[in-house]
């Protein structure tokens, strides 16, 4: 199994990164050595211990996201991404913004 390595970002916690990436947050606190869960800060890399990436139908846009890293983060092509959401302005995306990622 090859972990997929993941920045946090600021709001982040073990548990939605978990969520993201079906697992749990135990198993990421394990497999990264971290003893107190709740000490996880932005920048951090965190290895997840994962069999596959699956992304998820929906994906709820973070600070800092664009709609190129997004695709790139799952292994998915933007044009895609973006003829799906009808974006006239892919880089006009938002924090909190919910789009598809694939039909």
């Amino acid at each position: 199994m090859e972990p997929v390595i993941y920045t946090v970002r600021p709001g982040n916690t073990l548990f939605a990164i978990a969520q993201l990436y079906g697992t749990t947050a135990n198993d990421i606190a394990r497999y990264n050595g971290i003893v107190y869960p709740y000490t996880i800060y932005p920048g951090q890399k965190l290895r997840i211990p994962v069999e596959e990436v699956t992304p998820p139908k929906f994906y709820f846009v973070r600070p800092g996201d664009t709609v190129f890293a997004i695709a790139y983060r799952y292994g998915l092509n933007p044009n895609s991404i973006i003829a799906i959401n009808n974006f006239d302005d892919p880089n006009a995306i938002y924090p909190g913004q919910r789009i598809q990622l694939f039909v």
